[in-house]
This record gives C-alpha cells, sequence and structure tokens, in this order.
C-alpha cells in the first residue's frame, strides 16, 4: 500500500473520509498521543485510513468494530511509523484477527539439553511470521495510556523485527544507524533484567519481566515502553531507549516532559 503514488493514496483517503467528531473521540481515548502537533495527528489519521484499507480485521464473535474502534487500533498500529517515510514496514501480513478474549494457542520450545517441549499457552496476541496478527480485544481497548504497555505496539513491533527473518530483536536498521550500538545496548540490557530476575526474583523488575523471555520479546516489551511509558524506560536502560529513538525517529520522553511542562493533568503522572 506504501509504495503506492501520492496521487492513488490521495484517492484512497478521499474515497474513505473520517467524520472529525470521530477522529477526535480517538484522540481523546489515545493519550499516548498527546502532544503531537496538529500536523502530525492528520498525518497520523491518513496513515490510519490507509492502514484500514491495506490490512483485514477479522472480528470474532463477541468484538463488535465501528468506525472509531476501526480507527482507534489503526492509530496504535500507526503511531511507531510517523516518522519513518512511506515504506511498507508491515508487510508481509494482511489480516488481523481480534479475539473477545485471552486465546491459547500451542507453544514449542527446545531446552539447553536439547529436550522440546510443548504446551498451551494462553496470550493476549502473537504475531506470526508472514501470517495474521493475532489480537485479544479487551488488551486492545486497554491499550493507549502512558501506562507502559501497549499489546497493539507490542505485536507489531514483532512484525518490525521480522522484516529482515526470524523475530530475533535485531530489526532492519536505519543506515545512520550502528549494529554494534545496538546490539551492545540491547543485550546489556538483556543481561542485567535477567541478571536481576535471577539473583533477586522477589524484589519488582526494571520493566515487564516478560521482556526477558528472549530477545524478540525484549525489542517488543521496550518498544511498548518507549510509546507508552518512556521515562520508566530511560530510567532503567538509557542506552535502550537512544537506540529506540533513533530507530522511531522519535523523541517520546521529550515529548512527554512538554505535556509535564505544560499540561497540569501531568504534573503527578509517574
Amino acid at each position: 500500500m506504501w509504495s503506492l503514488s501520492a496521487w492513488h493514496r490521495r484517492r484512497i483517503i478521499d474515497q474513505h473520509p473520517v467524520n472529525p467528531e470521530v477522529w477526535n473521540r480517538v484522540l481523546q481515548r489515545l493519550a499516548i498521543l498527546d502532544g503531537l502537533t496538529d500536523e502530525q495527528h492528520q498525518q497520523l489519521l491518513e496513515s490510519s485510513v490507509l492502514f484500514l484499507q491495506d490490512k483485514h480485521l477479522t472480528a470474532l464473535p463477541g468484538v463488535e468494530l465501528n468506525q472509531e474502534q476501526r480507527l482507534f487500533l489503526a492509530a496504535q498500529a500507526q503511531l511507531p511509523l510517523l516518522n519513518l517515510g512511506d515504506l511498507n514496514w508491515y508487510r508481509g501480513f494482511h489480516e488481523l484477527v481480534l479475539y473477545p478474549g485471552d486465546f491459547v494457542s500451542p507453544q514449542r520450545h527446545r531446552d539447553a539439553s536439547g529436550v522440546e517441549h510443548e504446551w498451551d499457552g494462553k496470550h493476549s496476541g502473537e504475531a506470526w511470521s508472514q501470517g495474521p496478527v493475532i489480537l485479544a480485544w479487551p488488551g486492545v481497548l486497554s491499550s493507549g495510556g502512558w501506562n507502559a504497555s501497549n499489546l497493539v505496539i507490542h505485536e507489531l513491533a514483532h512484525k518490525l523485527d521480522m522484516l529482515n527473518g526470524s523475530a530475533d530483536g535485531f530489526p532492519p536498521l536505519h543506515s545512520d544507524m550502528r549494529n554494534s550500538d545496538w546490539a551492545s545496548a540491547m543485550q546489556s540490557a538483556y543481561d542485567h533484567l535477567n541478571q536481576q530476575l535471577d539473583h533477586h526474583p522477589h524484589s519488582p523488575p526494571a520493566i515487564d519481566p516478560y521482556a526477558a523471555e528472549n530477545p524478540a520479546e525484549f525489542f517488543a516489551v521496550t518498544s511498548e515502553y518507549f510509546f507508552s511509558g518512556p521515562d520508566m524506560l530511560f530510567k532503567a536502560f538509557p542506552a535502550v531507549y537512544e537506540q529506540l529513538k533513533a530507530f522511531y525517529r522519535q523523541d517520546t520522553l521529550g515529548r512527554l516532559h512538554q505535556l509535564r511542562r505544560n499540561h497540569h493533568a501531568y504534573n503527578n503522572h509517574d
């Protein structure tokens, strides 16, 4: 979709107008969009319309979608791409499947001794290589605040990670980024988190312990924090924040600090 010519994109946008009142309600529900400029809001609206025309939302029984709900999901999906240009970053999949609640899926893991374990795991989201993104709708609805949690961004970070192969926590970097800087920052923080969990299992970890599952989950979880809890991420792992800032080409911590300076409601934000 994003490789289409400018006139074709404009034609799609013009053919699928959005009621301004609906879009304003979406903005009011998504605190993580606070502080964006009017121009960025317009850009996000247009990219959300294009996203919804390019991707099919399959709502299973129990999930009701209207224009506002669809845009609520799409705006969260497009926020990470806001400054990444007109490339097809979400290529390789065409469908998002929305469950009415958490779902069970088969899991497989080979341990250090070579023994393979299989079990059924309960999940709120999954991203399959060359397949759909699966989201539990309650998790989507609870996303969008400055609470260091965002299911949509988490699962779509996996899709970004898969652009250059399997999910391994190493998405394709921009030409002005160094692979060695990324690897050093991510590996050091990942090891530190695992050490913290091993040596102090009863102490609150620096970030969600699910990030310690593997490097792919570390990238997905820290991407969540970057957009919905950048202050917590920067405090825990400043080098990781700087790498994600360079990758997503946004300064979410700077935006949050500006909100705190300018809006009373943010003065007591933790």
